[in-house]
């Protein structure tokens, strides 16, 4: 059996596919009709983060599973999959933890202003250590929204390894929760947060739902951290709170178009934090993620159901 990897992985995942007998196909370009061209005789998709359209699953009759590179699937048309029979699955497990360390790093780059410090030393101005105080995490109280794996992960590291108070919302009432975590009634109650992290999906509820409604609940010393989805937050109102004092500043993982543009105003704001979508990046969530979607490959086209399902797919052809 083929399996089609749209845009290249480590070798974790490919080396797992061949010692199980599939012929790993790599492509050098992830276009939609190189995709679809491609799947026409595959029987599995390993996808990054390629769109995988319904056109693709209809030119390609022995789809029979997609599995994901990590955790989000947006750009799979799940309806299409489901609709045709086709498994998608992710790799849950693949990424929390490196995801939760970027979100740490983000807090403490902020509190402490390193970006801004690195700036003050390369210019010569040593006497920035006399003139702009930081500020310690320990006490101060995080905000999550979403406490999935990653929001837990985050949640663990803050009030255990830096002392702070944890409060967090996730729209699921019953999730279990560990007691360092206090629990709110509602999304809105995160915002009144020294820090507040956000880690919910991009969906139609949640898209632009981070605006200038939540911004006014925050505070003028507090900051908004995103590891999540660009899309989560309205870009405009964003630089509205930034700019004009209604928040301290926010670190970004994300954002709504990817890469930006140049003109992109954010840009220019200098209480803001890049990285370029790289949270999960690292060499052994990447070793993680190739492995997981492996597994959910061998799983589907072995006749089992994926332990990782992201559909339901109640009768295997």
């Amino acid at each position: 059996m083929k399996v089609l990897i749209p845009q290249d992985i480590t070798c974790a995942g490919k080396d797992y596919l061949r010692e199980h007998g599939y012929e790993v196909v790599v492509l050098t370009a992830c276009d939609e009709d190189t995709i679809a061209r491609e799947a026409a005789n595959c029987h599995a998709i390993l996808s990054r983060t390629a769109k995988i359209t319904r056109g693709i699953m209809e030119q390609a009759p022995n789809l029979k599973v997609i599995s994901r590179h990590g955790v989000g699937v947006d750009h799979i048309d799940l309806d299409a999959a489901t609709e045709l029979g086709i498994w998608v699955t992710n790799g849950p497990l693949s990424n929390y933890e490196t995801v939760a360390e970027h979100t740490i790093a983000f807090i403490l780059s902020l509190g402490h202003r390193l970006a801004e410090m690195d700036g003050q030393v390369r210019a010569g101005n040593w006497n920035t250590r006399n003139t702009s105080l930081i500020h310690e995490a320990s006490g101060k109280t995080l905000g999550i929204l979403g406490l999935g794996r990653i929001g837990k992960a985050v949640a663990r590291r803050a009030a255990l390894g830096l002392g702070m108070k944890v409060i967090g919302y996730d729209i699921i009432p019953d999730i279990e929760l560990p007691d360092y975590v206090t629990r709110l009634g509602s999304s809105e109650e995160v915002f009144g947060a020294d820090y507040v992290s956000l880690h919910i999906p991009a969906t139609n509820i949640t898209r632009d739902s981070i605006n200038k409604s939540r911004f006014d609940l925050m505070h003028p010393h507090s900051y908004l951290i995103n590891c999540a989805r660009g899309e989560i937050i309205n870009e405009d109102d964003l630089y509205a709170a930034l700019t004009t004092g209604k928040i301290a500043g926010a670190a970004l993982d994300v954002l709504q178009s990817e890469p930006p543009s140049s003109d992109n105003p954010l840009l220019t704001l200098k209480n803001v934090m890049f990285s370029p979508h790289n949270a999960a990046l690292s060499q052994e969530c990447y070793d993680k993620m190739g492995l997981h979607a492996a597994q959910g490959i061998h799983e589907a086209l072995s006749g089992r159901a994926p332990a990782w399902p992201v559909n339901n797919i109640k009768t295997y052809n």
